[in-house]
């Protein structure tokens, strides 16, 4: 059951093939220069890295952190890693570094496996680093291969379903970043999951703007290029670059977030840019909003948008692409009816239940809510994740172990019709005397305003009384530098609100310059951090008397 054995067989299937592609400049002509390795050539790399790390003394079991760049380090090791049966952590270095070293002291490597810079801060930051017993250093400058032993093997242990794999953390938009305990067979299913979804074949070529989703390619025998693209920085992304790979290699698939694909969607409309070789695009991370729907299918002109919906602990869960987004589901969305998330992707269950911030043990199909009635989403399946490492009561809080049930700590709905719908995390909900208020009901209204770039609903708490309010982050910088252009839209906005029954109980909006998002997709808002931030700030009240 180990992941790792696809390598192999696509490196026998298909061995000519290019598995990935590194950028390392531009020709004189100015097209892109990539470091090329074939199937084959993958397959030796992976053996050398295996070389490499058994002669330092990393066994089977072993916690690797590692700390690599992405591309051809980060594959070339973490196939390395699961074919020896060693289980690679991998965590998100943007995440800031109180984070990222809590992080690494709770994850317990006993390998650092990383480039200098990850070493030298092993040192500095010794007590989060306390576990490493193993150091192999990591260069991207040179493939492993070229100080191999000859005749290096690749190696992969058998594994059973139930093996720890990997830790993957997520990103911590709503909470403290937590590591996700996956066993072979979880990743043999995702594999599985999304080579059926989108039917992506083998010869398919990759454009991946999260490096994590890189390693899923070998697995399906699709081309990796390596975007020019900062992980840790992905907002700041050159679109023509990303728009030049594509053309150039003859991408067919590519995965960024909806903040990525809205800047390339925009530069691609401004050119006149069509990408016709282009099948799918999958787009995850933040709901996508009418507009990128709106945009994407005069670039897409020989594919589609897909926007598959699920978390770290559980991917995918459901999926919806542009032609039934284009069905009416997108003015939906602008009316406040939430995001349809699409239907449920086979062989998962997928149950609403109802809010409650306090652990389960168990769930009781009776107790499901019926469609139309907003709740919890709950999934299991071949592809949920059943614990986290090292945090039971975080384990507690999101898991129903009797039936294996994962809390995705969103809340959302089914229709008449059998889609999900997401109307937004449990924990930023707006709970009202008279009603509860959810983020992605209530933010698509307003941000069909022409001068808004996105808003944020948030609750302000005092006295034991709780109000929401709006935080907006205007399209223009001029409105927020003198207040009676921010007391114009506040009004405008306000407007809009009365026009809604739910949204007309706001009556408070700030105005902030830009807002704090996720460094992973650079697409979650971070409301909390807002709701923080507007409890000192200068907001915008709507005298109810006038």
């Amino acid at each position: 059951m180990n992941v790792a054995r696809h390598l192999a067989a696509m490196a026998a299937r298909q061995p000519s093939v290019a598995a990935l592609k590194v950028p390392r400049g531009r020709t004189r002509d100015g097209r892109i220069d990539y470091l090329a390795l074939s199937f084959a050539e993958l397959e030796q790399e992976v053996a050398a890295w295996q070389e490499r790390l058994t002669s330092a003394g990393v066994r089977r079991g072993d916690r690797t952190l590692v700390m690599v760049r992405q591309g051809l380090p980060l594959i070339a090791a973490v196939f390395a890693l699961f074919g020896l049966g060693a289980v690679p952590v991998v965590i998100d270095p943007g995440m800031g570094r109180k984070a990222f070293l809590t992080s690494v002291a709770r994850s317990r490597p006993r390998v650092l496996l990383g480039i200098p810079l990850a070493h030298v801060l092993s040192y500095v930051f010794r007590a989060a680093f306390a576990t490493v017993e193993v150091r192999v250093a990591a260069s991207s400058s040179a493939t492993a291969r070229q100080r191999a032993v000859p005749g290096a093997t690749f190696c992969c242990v058998a594994s059973t379903p139930e093996e720890t794999a990997a830790i993957l953390f997520t990103s911590g938009s709503t909470g403290a970043p937590k590591g996700v305990v996956y066993a072979h067979g979880m990743f043999d299913a995702q594999v599985e999951l999304i080579r059926a979804t989108y039917d992506i074949r083998p010869g398919e070529v990759d454009l991946p703007m999260l490096p994590i989703f890189a390693l899923f390619n070998p697995a399906l025998g699709m081309t990796t290029v390596v975007p020019e693209i900062d992980p840790t920085r992905p907002a700041a992304v050159d679109p023509a670059k990303i728009v030049q790979a594509i053309q150039q290699e003859g991408v067919t698939n590519s995965f960024g977030s909806p903040t990525l694909w809205r800047k390339i969607a925009v530069y691609c409309h401004r050119e006149k840019i069509v990408l016709p070789g282009l099948k799918r695009v999958l787009c995850a991370g933040a709901p996508v909003s009418p507009d990128l729907w709106n945009l994407m299918p005069a670039i897409l002109s020989g594919g589609q948008l897909h926007s598959p919906y699920g978390a770290t602990e559980a991917l995918p869960v459901s999926s919806v692409s542009d032609e039934e987004i284009h069905g009416g589901l997108a003015a939906a969305t602008a009316r406040g009816a939430g995001t349809c998330v699409g239907r449920v992707i086979a062989p998962n269950e997928v149950r609403i239940i109802a809010l409650t911030d306090a652990p389960l043990t168990r769930f009781d199909e009776a107790t499901a809510l019926p469609p139309g009635e907003i709740g919890e989403i709950i999934v299991r399946g071949p592809t949920v994740t059943l614990t986290y490492d090292g945090l039971p009561d975080a384990t507690a809080r999101a898991k129903i172990a009797d039936g294996g049930w994962h809390r995705m700590g969103d809340c959302g709905y089914f229709d008449a019709a059998g889609r999900l719908w997401f109307c937004g995390r449990a924990v930023e909900r707006v709970v009202l005397p008279t009603a509860v208020l959810f983020t992605e009901q209530v933010e698509p209204i307003f941000n069909a305003h022409s001068e808004v770039r996105r808003t944020a609903l948030i609750g302000l708490t005092a006295n034991g009384c709780t109000r929401p309010a709006l935080v907006v982050e205007p399209r223009y910088a001029e409105v927020v530098k003198t207040s009676e252009a921010y007391r114009r839209l506040g009004r405008e906005l306000h407007a809009i609100a009365m026009q809604h029954l739910p949204t007309a109980e706001i009556k408070t909006y700030f105005f902030h310059k830009n807002f704090p998002v996720d460094v992973r997709h650079n697409a979650k808002i971070h409301r909390l951090e807002l709701a923080r931030w507007a409890g000192t700030a200068t907001g915008f009240e709507i005298d109810p008397k006038r």
